[in-house]
Formats: structure tokens, sequence, C-alpha cells
């Protein structure tokens, strides 16, 4: 554990759900926390919780303003982890144009704009640790997901592509890529969620990625083999089976 401490870590998207659950482990670990979401209170009374080695940065991933006025508060961390997220389940036949939109501004260049302010920083001193939360819905196009599984299928590729580049300097990038979990965002779905995690259980697997030197996991790991094998079908078998 002693290797959390007197490491910064950013992380985006904290206020509440798998967010708020990682920055409890991290902060029990040792690591200095900036919290950043749009809900200034929430992340205030988060930081409270904490104690002193978190504190809180209110920021909008979805306008470039903010992030960087977030990023230069925040100042020259070890690490950042990208969180956050929007989700409205829908159909290509039922297309809100605003909130797919949003879910692509938020999911995916939203994660341009954080890693764009971190990441050079790294680079220039060859140091540093970038953590992305994809979803097993990135992996193939699945039905009444439109603007969610795509933009997390955008996020994963994004962290695959700085893996790629960044895998024998000295900035780790690491991805995640998550099934269900139990927010806020998920109570918008009608269907039945097999593997439904609670945030501190999702948080935990994070976590222990985290502490790894692998590049990636799929949690939970017998959910995500499906989601890997699904790949790998013909067209006409995997929209058959994820209809």
């Amino acid at each position: 554990m002693s290797r959390w401490r007197d490491r910064t870590y950013w992380l985006v998207g904290a206020s509440e759900g798998l967010g708020r659950a990682l920055a409890e482990r991290m902060s029990r670990a040792g690591a200095d926390l900036v919290l950043s979401a749009r809900s200034a209170d929430r992340l205030e009374a988060l930081a409270e919780t904490l104690g002193g080695n978190a504190r809180a940065v209110p920021m909008d991933v979805s306008d470039d303003d903010s992030v960087a006025r977030a990023a230069e508060a925040a100042g020259d961390v070890h690490g950042v982890v990208y969180i956050a997220g929007v989700y409205w389940p829908q159909p290509a036949t039922e297309w809100v144009a605003d909130e797919v939109t949003t879910m692509f501004d938020v999911n995916l260049t939203g994660a341009a704009r954080v890693f764009g302010r971190t990441v050079p920083q790294m680079v220039a001193r060859n140091s540093g640790h970038v953590v992305a939360i994809g979803s097993l819905s990135g992996y193939r196009g699945l039905p009444g997901s439109i603007g969610y599984s795509s933009s997390k299928a955008g996020l994963m590729h994004l962290a695959e592509s700085m893996h790629a580049d960044l895998k024998d300097t000295g900035v780790r990038v690491q991805l995640a890529n998550l099934g269900f979990i139990r927010t806020r965002l998920t109570q918008k779905n009608d269907f039945k969620m097999p593997m439904m995690m609670e945030p501190e259980e999702a948080a935990r697997g994070v976590f222990d990625l985290m502490e790894s030197r692998k590049f990636k996991a799929t949690i939970p790991a017998s959910f995500g083999a499906m989601f890997r094998a699904s790949a790998l079908l013909p067209d006409a078998l995997y929209y058959k089976l994820f209809s």
C-alpha cells in the first residue's frame, strides 16, 4: 500500500457511484486525490469525508475552458483516472439527438480534453499513470445502446492507442472495461442486468488493475469473456444472439 503515499491522482467523475467508491479506496491506500465532477456540493462533501488528502475541483468535461481551468488547479498530477460518463438507453429508431451528442461529448471527447491536458506533461517527464474506464458494451455494437456503447468503444480505442505509443516509456496506460454497476445510470434500464456489481465491488476490481502491471481488465472477468468472444462471431449469428 505504501506505493500510493505521496502520489497525487486526479479522479474525473468522482462525485458518486464508481468514482466515489474508487476515491474512498484510493484514499485509504494513502493517495492524495483531486476530485472532479460537475457537482461542487457532492465533491466538497466527499473531500471532507476523506480528510486532508483530498480536494475538490469542480469541472464540466464538456467545456474546454472548464477543463483547462481544472487542469491548472489540479497541477502536475502523478495519475489521472477518467470515470465520467452519462447514459440514456435508446435504439436508433428512437434517436434523441441531444442525448446522443452529450454521451459522445462526455464519455469520449471529455476524456480527450482531460488527457490532452495531462498526458503531454507525463510524456515530458517520462512518468505518469493514465486509467480509462471503458465498458463491456464497447466490444461490439448492441441493440438499444446508440450513443453509449459507441462512445465507450471510442474511449477503449483511445486507451489502446495511447498504450501502443507509451508502453515502452515511463507513462503507464490502463483500461478497465466494466459490466453493470448499480448506479443511477443503470436504474434507467428496463431489462435484466446479469452479474450486477455494487460500486465498491467494481472499485475493488479497478484498484486491483491499477496495482498490477496489466494493461487491461474486464470486470467481472467471467462476464467480460462473453463480450470478448462476441467479437469473433459472424455478423448473422452475433445479431441473432444479441438482439
